[in-house]
């Protein structure tokens, strides 16, 4: 495990912990999913807030401007302290690592769905279901078309794979013939 990967942890557990006694759980998570994608987004802010020729208090203020009615204090609180003790590269780390504590908390876990074709809300709630039995948590799933896959699913949640996908059983299949 690396270093980044243990801080980022130490940060969204501290975040979590905060957002629970506030009992803003949901909308922090929400607010850190917002501010990951729009640095996903537009590669430009990401590399503003890597320049250390800018002072992190500039960076802040462009940050509380750009984003000050649509997060919580808190949530602009904890970027402020990424980005004064220069980790804003563990922004999008830190909102994993609180996804995985909040999950862990409230009993859900996050799915990714590949599916060679795109799934209904049915099937994907059908999904859900039966791998909320299988872990015991209620799954929270997002779907991705992979049509590479030729049929069935892929699901990961967390670090684990769960391969039901045609082309993982013709590969399984070619692996046992090769002795």
């Amino acid at each position: 495990m690396s270093r980044d990967t243990v801080v980022a942890k130490r940060y969204a557990k501290a975040l979590f912990e905060l957002a629970e006694k506030q009992q803003a759980v949901a909308e922090v998570e929400g607010q850190l999913k917002l501010i990951v994608g729009v640095l996903e987004q537009d590669p430009e802010i990401e590399k503003f807030l890597s320049l250390p020729s800018i002072d992190p208090a500039s960076k802040i203020a462009v940050l509380k401007a750009a984003f000050g009615d649509q997060v919580s204090a808190l949530v602009l609180n904890t970027l402020e302290i990424l980005i004064t003790r220069r980790r804003q590269g563990d922004i999008a780390d830190v909102y994993a690592a609180y996804t995985k504590v909040a999950g862990d908390s409230l009993g859900q876990a996050h799915a990714t769905v590949y599916a060679a074709k795109a799934l209904s809300d049915e099937e994907l709630a059908g999904v859900a279901a039966q791998f909320g039995q299988v872990t015991g948590k209620t799954i929270i799933a997002q779907q991705i078309v992979e049509p590479s896959l030729l049929g069935g699913v892929q699901v990961r949640i967390g670090d684990r794979l769960y391969d039901g996908s045609l082309s993982g059983k013709l590969d399984r299949l070619q692996k046992s013939f090769k002795i």
